[in-house]
């Protein structure tokens, strides 16, 4: 499935085998460190992705990414059949950093994500950023996890979203390098 943005030289689409090297060579340069790219391999491998996309230049070239894993509701009741994702993370080269594309990933896969049936999904991240997105800091208080404050901000996609709520939650393996 392909996802045209507003930007006619720039689609959205799902990561493909063939583009894991270009996606570790972006994530390793659009971070100081390579803990990111680390942690997608790892999500990658492990089978907790859910959602994995690229946006492409007109020429064809990855120039940014998203990626999404499962979050487990660990508490008995209703938030235990929520479909949980976290955002984490989404990159893009840095001399194209500002532009839109980044923007453009996000929504372009959060819409996916409520066509595919997610219900919440969880972000760790600038407060001065996913806002925009409709990520809330005060639903995200609702959400038990091993991250808390601003900076971790919760989207509603259904209604049981923010109805269900709260619950505690399990992030997948690999996130405990960054506990």
């Amino acid at each position: 499935m392909t996802d045209t943005t507003a930007s006619t030289d720039l689609t959205v689409r799902d990561v493909e085998t063939q583009d894991e090297t270009s996606v570790r060579d972006l994530l390793r340069a659009a971070f100081p460190s390579d803990m990111e790219a680390r942690l997608v391999e790892r999500l990658r491998h492990c089978g907790a992705l859910v959602l994995e996309q690229v946006a492409v230049d007109g020429a064809g070239a990855i120039i940014g990414h998203v990626a999404y894993s499962r979050v487990t509701p660990a508490a008995i009741g209703a938030g235990q059949a929520l479909q949980v994702a976290c955002l984490a993370p989404v990159s893009v080269w840095p001399e194209r950093q500002r532009k839109g594309i980044g923007s453009a990933l996000i929504r372009s896969s959060l819409q996916k994500l409520g066509d595919i049936g997610e219900d919440l999904v969880l972000v760790l991240g600038p407060p001065a950023y996913y806002p925009r997105f409709g990520f809330d800091p005060v639903l995200a208080r609702k959400v038990q996890a091993p991250y808390a404050g601003d900076a971790f901000m919760a989207l509603a996609l259904t209604e049981a979203g923010s109805r269900d709520l709260p619950i505690e939650v399990a992030f997948a393996t690999p996130f405990q390098e960054f506990e």
